[in-house]
């Protein structure tokens, strides 16, 4: 029996992301009515393929949580400078920069490899992302969000987080292990699962503990396995996990038409790929 609701909102869902790239030079005019600034830094990593996505990402994170001191777009080396003129338009907290710029300080040769060299490009963009992070100052809470997250009327609780005295960081539970276990040396390692797409540091935090292991145990990395370090770091760092009924990590609404989850009291959606479709079914919440 063909599901009807969900090949709908696949559908609608396609006819508002082409519509919103449609309009993308419009809508980054559009007032944004928020005047709550925050002491707060965020990065985004995105490609030319994800302007729109990240366009909505940007305006979703200022309309229900506020106006960072900056909001960095970290460019995979793809954006055009027309795009990244889009994206400023938005807001002027907002800059894009070429992820080279950023990467800086005692980055292991390996790392510059496999962001320059490998040979998929899926993979060399998270090595690129990856460069990055373990380079980024922390000198107020930051964040760091993926294009595909949208903001929601709940984020009030990311402002309680970033303004708590506890200095350890957070991280956005996954909804299914999806990790590189070639890294993983112990059984207990699998547990709390940490999803790559959304954290939150008061500091920086040892990132080459957990990439020592890629350059000892494995040829050469996949798709997962930054996402792998970055769980590895989070719980070498003693993180703790976000609300998973605030902070929503989901797939169980794929396959129906309507949400799951009430968009009046969630802090945020990751829309990994499974559920894309319903990011542009929620732009107007």
């Amino acid at each position: 029996m063909v599901n009807i609701g969900y090949h709908s909102a696949k559908l609608q869902g396609k006819l508002n992301c082409f519509i919103y790239t449609k309009a993308i030079n419009n809508i980054v005019n559009f007032p944004l009515y928020q005047h709550r600034k925050l002491n707060i830094n965020v990065y985004s990593f995105s490609c030319q393929r994800d302007l729109a996505t990240q366009v909505a990402n940007i305006r979703s994170f200022i309309r229900h949580v506020g106006i960072p001191n900056k909001f960095t777009v970290i460019s995979d080396g793809s954006y055009s400078s027309n795009s990244s003129s889009i994206l400023c338009k938005i807001h002027s907290c907002v800059d894009v920069v070429e992820w080279k710029d950023l990467a800086t300080g005692d980055i292991p040769q390996y790392i510059w490899d496999y962001a320059l060299y490998h040979p998929q490009k899926s993979v060399m963009a998270m090595w690129r992302r990856m460069a990055v992070l373990m380079s980024l100052p922390i000198e107020q809470p930051t964040i760091y969000t993926d294009a595909d997250i949208l903001f929601f009327p709940g984020a009030d609780e990311i402002i309680n987080l970033c303004q708590s005295d506890d200095s350890l960081p957070w991280y956005l539970p996954d909804c299914l292990a999806s990790l590189d276990e070639r890294i993983l040396l112990h059984d207990h390692e699998k547990i709390n699962p940490v999803n790559a797409g959304f954290f939150l540091l008061k500091k920086q935090i040892d990132w080459l503990s957990s990439l020592n292991r890629v350059a000892e145990l494995v040829d050469s990395p996949i798709y997962f396995t930054d996402q792998t370090v970055v769980h590895l770091a989070m719980h070498i760092a003693q993180a703790k996990p976000l609300n998973r009924e605030k902070f929503v990590l989901s797939v169980d609404d794929q396959f129906s038409y309507s949400d799951k989850f009430d968009k009046q009291k969630i802090a945020l959606r990751h829309y990994v790929n499974d559920v894309r479709h319903r990011f542009w079914l929620n732009l107007g919440n």
